[in-house]
């Protein structure tokens, strides 16, 4: 029945309607959040939230999937992308008694998106998800974080680790001049070389918005280390789609090569050792994140462990999804 149909169908409209004495009955497994200003009390809302951040003056967009005892934190990368393209989760773990929440950080996606520079900051963004941490109810759960919300997740457990039960770390390395290392190296030897040629020459004229240099970073580069399945799944299409790139440009820049955003300094190999918690560092073959640094992050905690995907690419939750999902089950599940 398409939407017209059922709006107008005599049952559906008395099945809308409610007599005054009638209420929404909730299920005793699904109780009503506590009331506040941000959500309506009472209802059932699809597991959406939202949390009051920067002090109550944002609010952010969240959503909770699945229900269980081991509950999952998950944070997008970009900076400025959104969370749908981690919504391969909701095929694996909810099925497993996992809960899930989807978060979209300040300034992406369904949460507010204000005009201020002064917000896109790394610090400024771990007190936001203490503060989600806090509005969501969260204590003794699992961080996940996936490249740019890898760097997150780690400089967050590095300051409030008394609330994880565990930690993981997707295609992020723990620092800025090792990605751009790999980034280098995978441009030399991936790009025939008159595109290479061409992508130097536009590099080196920092000549970034020109179509020429997006074509060959989103037709010849990003097929081979971003996602290497053709067409790629709808909800990265969608991250690509709705990314608040002035967010990418104040923290990343411009370029994948040259990090001259304000997190260009990040450099946390030698502090991974105070992560205490269960960890797991999660690679692929194919990434933009050198496989080798993955496991070498997981040498330097003291409870951690390493899984390389040895068909995938940065986003191998989809493209070697049966492995990649192997791996972090059994972590879930074991931690």
């Amino acid at each position: 029945m398409n939407r017209r149909n059922f709006l107008t169908s005599a049952s559906a409209l008395a099945a809308l309607t409610l007599r005054p004495t009638q209420a929404l009955a909730l299920e005793p497994s699904d109780p009503p959040p506590p009331a506040d200003a941000l959500n309506p009390p009472g209802i059932k809302v699809a597991g959406i939230r939202m949390i009051a951040v920067v002090g109550g003056k944002y609010k952010v967009w969240t959503k909770k999937i699945g229900s269980g005892p081991i509950k999952v934190l998950l944070l997008h990368g970009g900076p400025g992308f959104t969370h749908s393209y981690l919504e391969a989760m909701e095929s694996f773990l909810p099925q497993a008694g996992i809960e899930i929440y989807y978060y979209d950080q300040l300034g992406c996606g369904n949460s507010d998106i204000p005009d201020d520079p002064a917000l896109w900051t790394l610090p400024r963004y771990v007190e936001e998800v203490e503060e989600v941490r806090r509005g969501l109810g969260l204590d003794n759960f699992i961080l996940y974080g996936h490249s740019w919300g890898g760097m997150l997740a780690i400089d967050y457990a590095l300051k409030y680790q008394q609330h994880l039960r565990g930690l993981v770390i997707s295609n992020m390395a723990a620092g800025v001049q090792a990605a751009i290392k790999r980034g280098i190296t995978l441009k030399n030897t991936l790009l025939p070389p008159e595109k290479l040629a061409r992508l130097n020459a536009l590099e080196a004229k920092q000549d970034y918005d020109n179509p020429e240099y997006e074509g060959i970073m989103m037709e010849d580069l990003y097929p081979k280390m971003i996602c290497r399945i053709q067409p790629w799944p709808e909800p990265i299409t969608r991250a690509f789609r709705l990314a608040n790139l002035k967010i990418y440009n104040e923290m990343q820049g411009k370029s994948e090569f040259q990090v001259t955003g304000n997190f260009k300094d990040w450099e946390r190999w030698d502090r991974l050792h105070e992560i205490k918690v269960k960890a797991l560092t999660l690679g692929a073959r194919y990434d933009e994140m050198d496989p080798e640094d993955m496991k070498r992050m997981a040498t330097l905690m003291p409870n951690a462990t390493s899984a390389i995907c040895p068909n995938g690419s940065h986003m191998a939750m989809w493209d070697d999804q049966a492995i990649y999902f192997q791996h972090l089950l059994a972590y879930l599940k074991a931690v």
